[in-house]
C-alpha cells in the first residue's frame, strides 16, 4: 500500500477542512454562489476546491483524453470546476481510507488524490464510492484569505462529507450556510460594516 501524507494544522485560527461559502455581494463571477472546501492553510496562504461549479465536461471525456476503457455508468460524472490555478491540473476528492500514488489525507475522512491510478480505478468501478473531480484550484497569499473574510466576502463553516459527497450540486451553497443557521436566500447583497 502507498505512503499516505497528511497535512498538518498550523495555528488555531487554521481553516482546513472547513467551507468557504461565498456571500450574496461577492460579484466576483469565478466564486459568486460558490462554495470552497479548504484542503489546506497555513500563516502561508491557503488552497482549496471549489466544490459545486459543474464543467461542460464529464469523466468520459477525461477517461477518453487518458484512454482508458471504461463503462458508460462510471463516466457519467461531472467535472468540477476548482477555481482558478493550474487549470488543467486534475484532483480526485474522495473519503479516506483508500490510498493512490499521491494521497494527502486532509482528515481522518477526507482524502485529495492527483494521481493516474484513481482515475484508472475509478473508470474500471473500483475507484472511492464517492468522489469529486475537480479541475484547478483556488488559492490564497499570505494573509488574502483572512482580509476576504473580514471584509465579509466569506462565510466560514465547518465541512461536512454528507454536502462534498450526497447533496446535489445546486444546493450545496445553501445546504453549508444552512449549517450556521443562515438562510441565503435572506441575506441582503451588500454587507454593513459597524
Amino acid at each position: 500500500m502507498p505512503a499516505t501524507s497528511s497535512l498538518s494544522h498550523t495555528s488555531g485560527d487554521n481553516l482546513r477542512n472547513h467551507f468557504l461559502v461565498a456571500m450574496p455581494g461577492l460579484s466576483d463571477p469565478l466564486f459568486a454562489n460558490s462554495i470552497t472546501y479548504i484542503c489546506d492553510h497555513s500563516p502561508e496562504g491557503a488552497m482549496g476546491l471549489v466544490v459545486n461549479r459543474a464543467m461542460d465536461l464529464h469523466l468520459s471525456d477525461v477517461f477518453e483524453q487518458m484512454s482508458l476503457e471504461y463503462k458508460e455508468e462510471h463516466g457519467r460524472g461531472h467535472i468540477l470546476a476548482g477555481g482558478p490555478v493550474n487549470t488543467q491540473r486534475g484532483f480526485i476528492l474522495h473519503p479516506a481510507g483508500s490510498t493512490w500514488q499521491s494521497t494527502i489525507q486532509i482528515t481522518s475522512e477526507i482524502s485529495l488524490t492527483a494521481s493516474r491510478d484513481i482515475i484508472a480505478a475509478i473508470a474500471d468501478g473500483h475507484g472511492p464510492e464517492n468522489s469529486l473531480f475537480i479541475l484547478g484550484y483556488s488559492g490564497w497569499s499570505a494573509g488574502q484569505l483572512e482580509r476576504e473574510i473580514k471584509e465579509n466576502s466569506w462565510l466560514t463553516v465547518p465541512a461536512d462529507t454528507d454536502i462534498l459527497f450526497r447533496t446535489p450540486l445546486e444546493q450545496r451553497w445553501h445546504a453549508a450556510a444552512m449549517r450556521l443557521g443562515i438562510d441565503m436566500n435572506l441575506m441582503p447583497t451588500q454587507a454593513g460594516h459597524a
